[in-house]
């Protein structure tokens, strides 16, 4: 099992992506603290885990507020045994409205969320990884940070694009003490986030995408597992695309 024994963060636990890496790591032997907002959620991805025979505590955070971040890495280090190996970020929200929709209060709280939040989880376990000497960093951005996005709003595709920034800047800054930072892009995806977008829209998503279909949130899963493990050792600074080819280097 390639997380036995190591602890692991991961926020935006309660659907989608999150639930899916939650799962992935602790059948990977991780221990995992679960985070969300919505603290139902969280407790009902820590019950699959648990069913899966893994391991995982649920908690509310609010990843937009130092403090509450704070509390979260807190549970992780009385948990788990004052080590944090492993940090998803993968909360974020999404507003769908045009940029002269787009109230100041909107931008604030999609930012907060999608670009700070990582900052803050970042900031408060980056600490502990230099003393172990080891660690590794996943950020959750989007394919619409590279191209615009398709229907997604200027806030949503601003803030993954401070994401992918940030994942590089960490990367040049962290990797002398044993600590690897990546990213994953997802191109669209069968997750409630896109609930809302037209039919119309969807069907041109699929019919564009070489392997015929939107990300499952396992696909996304995989990928997390693959940077978060051992395998992935000398990748660093990267922001892989899992996205079916919609877009290619």
């Amino acid at each position: 099992m390639e997380f036995a024994g190591q602890t692991a963060i991961v926020t935006g636990v309660a659907r989608g992506f999150g639930r899916a890496i939650v799962r992935r790591l602790a059948r990977g032997g991780a221990r995992v603290v679960a985070g969300d907002t919505n603290l139902p959620g969280a407790e009902e991805t820590a019950a699959l885990v648990k069913k899966d025979g893994g391991e995982a505590t649920p908690c509310h955070v609010d990843i937009s507020s130092a403090k509450s971040v704070q509390s979260m890495v807190d549970l992780a280090l009385s948990t788990y045994g004052n080590r944090v190996d492993i940090l998803v970020n993968n909360a974020g929200i999404q507003i769908l409205e045009s940029i002269e929709e787009t109230s100041e209060e909107h931008w604030d709280r999609v930012i907060g969320v999608n670009m700070k939040g990582p900052f803050l989880t970042c900031r408060a376990v980056i600490p502990i990884m230099k003393k172990q000497g080891r660690g590794h960093i996943v950020n959750i951005a989007s394919v619409g940070a590279r191209n615009g996005g398709t229907f997604a709003g200027v806030h949503y595709i601003a803030s993954k694009g401070g994401v992918l920034a940030m994942t590089k800047k960490l990367g040049k800054e962290l990797g002398q003490y044993g600590i690897v930072v990546n990213g994953v892009n997802p191109g669209p995806s069968l997750t409630d986030m896109m609930a809302d977008w037209p039919r119309a829209i969807v069907d041109g998503v699929v019919k564009n995408t070489p392997l015929g279909r939107m990300a499952e949130p396992e696909d996304i899963a995989d990928a997390v597992a693959f940077l978060a493990s051992d395998a992935a050792r000398f990748v660093h600074g990267e922001t892989i695309e899992v996205n079916g080819g919609l877009v290619c280097d």
